[in-house]
């Protein structure tokens, strides 16, 4: 079973590595790093590189993919993208289709999510809604083959989930007992719901000089 993990350049790190420290532990599984040419390719903050050990097009039939999210995302929603159209073209064979965070937006860009329930992160369910799809605030959204997840961290649990489809139940459990998956955040303020005014200001602030653009969250800037 090959499981292919397109990354990009400023895409985010934690997007990426959670469901591969999942889906790695899956009998026979084979975890692929792709890009549109190999080579590292760094995140965010460009602190830290991940080597794609594959170009896109040496990845046509993966059985599932696993599409992260970041600010890289913002500039590759154009349908004429390499990586949205090699997203469109092997997600007609795939088995499971998956994203984390604003990796949707890629998904929906590609024409997989139209018209459909989806899940990205807070900041950007409204740019999800644009791009066709139905953005809902579930940590995890499953939709047939089509599997989408929150922000950053809940990439773990989509990928837990995804674990027990393929493999069932007790290999789930025992890939989470593995590596020790058990919660217990020292605050409360871990989705938009629960987050206070001012946390969301200050969280919107920081979003926003990460990648020099406004977060619309009611009322906070734009796109």
């Amino acid at each position: 079973m090959q499981i292919a993990i397109p990354i990009f350049p400023a895409f985010t790190a934690l997007d990426a590595i959670g469901p591969y420290e999942v889906l790695q532990r899956l009998p026979e599984a084979e975890v692929v790093f792709c890009s549109e040419e190999r080579g590292p390719i760094r995140t965010e903050q460009g602190m830290l590189a991940i080597v794609a050990d594959r170009a896109l097009s040496e990845v046509p039939e993966p059985d599932v993919v696993v599409v992260p999210g970041g600010s890289g995302t913002r500039h590759m929603l154009s349908p004429d993208d390499p990586y949205v159209r090699w997203i469109a073209s092997v997600h007609e064979a795939t088995t499971w289709t998956t994203s984390v965070c604003t990796g949707s937006t890629l998904l929906a860009a590609a024409g997989v999510l139209h018209g459909t329930d989806a899940s990205t992160h807070w900041a950007a369910r409204g740019l999800l809604d644009q791009l066709g799809a139905v953005s809902v605030p579930d940590r995890v959204v499953e939709r047939g083959k089509v599997m989408t997840a929150a922000g950053v961290s809940s990439g773990i649990d989509m990928a837990l989930r995804l674990a027990e489809r393929i493999a069932g139940a007790r290999v789930a459990e025992a890939i989470q007992l593995g590596i020790e998956y058990d919660p217990d955040p020292p605050f409360d303020s871990g989705s938009l719901e629960k987050a206070s005014p001012e946390v969301l200001e200050t969280c919107g602030v920081a979003l926003a000089a990460e990648d020099g653009r406004a977060v619309e969250v009611h009322g906070l800037g734009g796109g």
